[in-house]
Parts: structure tokens; sequence; C-alpha cells
């Protein structure tokens, strides 16, 4: 009989194999839409990690996570991109052929700078939780938006609505991944380069978070979850754990935004809306909050149902004489499909199998 080691690594080889099949089968399809929106599941797939850190691990509800995406979309739109030496003649004097940094040192800048701006929220609200939190988030994500909305003027940052565009592709290795790559006699599509990128950051980031979750920072942030005050009776320092959860999980969100930023060269602040955090909350919750697994399923399928439902929306529109519009339809069904999920399993679709287990050790 097959021994469980043997069983695992066959799985995970097996799940390796049609990883990196899969783009090649959907191109092979004809259209590059399929891969496109699994590039931008797994976007999603990396924004909900990081916010497992934040809510998963240390009970710390955030509704304002999508302004650290912002953030780190920011700011490689203002580093890869025309718009600061097009707009200051003195930048323009210093770089005379563009600011064009090495898309690694801005990846770890706009972590740096999110996570640092994740530890500035974190720090008024060391003291609330629950409701209260979850309302100075949500407020914060929103000044960031209408902050980045309203930097046109009287001195042109953000572009304002416009946004910024001609943002620089990531090159690996030599490799522009903005442009085909022919090996032999098959050619990779631009979106079929960015899906193997985006994988990689991805089990990037299940195994940091795997790492932090068997660590004891991991275990502090699950004690402060479980009970606050008995976690700082046994000689923790909340307000640290607190800042540090808030910082890594922000990190995530910027590395995400300078990924996002690059594979659509082109970022306005109407991409951070509140709806894009409600999202990710969401992924996080129906997948299983704390559940490195269930995160992962649960942002898959809200970042793939809706692209699904277009097939069924269409004809109920139909059905209906056109009264109600398709995009109406697939909220509503979404809608719908959440809230059986939550009555049928409260605690996510893949929870944590064992609940609090840090405060039984």
């Amino acid at each position: 009989m097959m021994n469980t080691k043997t069983g695992k690594f066959i799985a995970f080889a097996l799940a390796a194999v049609a990883l990196l099949l899969l783009p090649i089968i959907l191109q092979s399809t004809g259209s590059n839409s399929w891969v496109r929106i699994v590039d931008i599941a797994l976007l999603y797939v990396l924004l909900a990690l990081g916010l497992n850190i934040v809510v998963g691990y240390a009970g710390l509800l955030d509704l304002g996570y999508i302004a650290f995406f912002a953030v780190g979309a920011y700011v490689f739109a203002l580093l890869g991109s025309p718009h600061l030496t097009d707009t200051f003649p003195a930048i323009k004097a210093m770089f005379p052929d563009g600011i064009h940094y090495s898309i690694w040192i801005v990846m770890i800048v706009a972590a740096l700078v999110a996570g640092i701006v994740g530890m500035i929220l974190g720090a008024p609200t060391l003291k609330l939780r629950g409701d209260y939190l979850a309302i100075i988030t949500l407020g914060f994500g929103e000044i960031i938006r209408i902050f980045l909305l309203n930097m046109d003027r009287p001195v042109n940052i953000t572009n304002g609505p416009k946004g910024i565009s001609q943002i620089d592709t990531i090159s690996v290795f030599g490799v522009d991944l903005g442009k085909r790559l022919t090996i032999g006699d098959y050619t990779f599509q631009p979106v079929t380069l960015y899906y193997y990128l985006f994988l990689f950051f991805v089990v990037m980031a299940i195994v940091i978070s795997y790492r932090l979750q068997d660590s004891r920072i991991g275990r502090a942030w699950m004690a402060i979850r479980e009970d606050e005050i008995a976690a700082k009776a046994m000689g923790l320092n909340t307000r640290n754990l607190k800042l540090l959860a808030f910082g890594m999980g922000a990190s995530f969100g910027g590395v995400s935004g300078v990924l996002f930023a690059s594979f659509q060269r082109f970022v306005s602040p109407e991409s951070f809306s509140l709806m894009e955090s409600v999202m990710v909350v969401a992924m996080v919750v129906l997948g299983g909050i704390g559940h490195i697994p269930g995160v992962v399923l649960g942002a898959l399928l809200l970042a793939g149902l809706p692209e699904l439902l277009r097939h069924v929306a269409h004809p109920l529109t139909a059905m209906t004489d056109g009264r109600l519009a398709p995009e109406i339809l697939r909220q509503l069904l979404i809608a719908l499909a959440m809230v059986i999920v939550m009555l049928i399993r409260p605690k996510g679709l893949w929870p944590a199998p064992e609940h609090g287990k840090s405060l039984s050790k």
C-alpha cells in the first residue's frame, strides 16, 4: 500500500504539472480571455493571503486593505512610467531617458512603503476591535482613493482621475513578459508569461504564510485573536504584534499592486474602490478565515464566479425581456451564492481544522 508521504508527493507533483499546463491548455482554445481571468484570480489570491495575515491570524478586521494594493500600484506607476519626467522638468533633467528602475528594486520599495503605510494605519487603531476597527479601516481605504483622485492639482503627482498609463512591463532574466516569446514552434502570449510570474508569487506567499502560521509570531497573533487580554497577561507585546500584522499584510498588498500595474500598464483610482476591499474580505471569510487552503479556494471562486456567470446572466436577461441587466443579475447571483454558503457553512467552505489551537497548547 502506498504510504502517506508518497501519496502527498504524487498529489503535489500532479498539481504542479496541472498548474504549469493550465495556461497552455487555455491558450490553445484560441482566446486569451480565460488566461487573463486566471491571471486576475491569482492576483486576488495574493491579496487574500495578505489580508489573511491581518484578519485570519491576528483577528483584526481590515476593510481598507485595498489601499495597500493602490499604494503598491502607484509606486510602480510613478517609477515605471514617463509621468513624472513629463510633468516635472527637474526630474526630466535628472533622468533624460525616464525613471526605469529594476522591477525587483521597485517591488521591495513598494512592499516597504505599503508596510509602513499599513503600520501608520494600525497605530491609531490598536485599542479598537470588531465594528469600530472595521469602520476606521474602511474610512482609511476611502481616504487613500480620494487622495489619489485629487492629487493632480496644484501639483500633478497622480494625474487624478485620468490615471497613469504607459507603465513598464516586467522583464525576467532578459525576457520581457509584455511581449510574445517563441520557443521552437510554440509562442507564449504575454498573458501566459504573466501567469507563470503570478503563480510564482502565489506559491511564495503560501510558503511564507505557512511559515508564519507555525512560527512563534503566528501563534502569538492567534493568541491575540482568541483573547487579547489573556495574551497580554501571558506577556505578549500585543501593540507591536498588531503593528507587525498590519505591516506584513500590507506588504503583500503592495507587491500585488506592483504586479497589477505592470500587467494592466495603467492604473487609476477607480481600480481601488470600496467594492474591491469588500470582495477581498469576502474571499477570506467565504473560504475559511485563517486557513490557507480555504482562503485560496475562496479567492479563486469569487474571482472566477463573475466570469462564469456571464454565460448564465445573458440568457436570464433575455428571459426577462431585458428588464434586468446582465451586470445586475450577476451581482444578484453572486450575492445569493454567498448567502447560501454562509448559511450552510458559517465557518467558510474550507475552515481551519483546529480553530483556536494556539490557546490549547
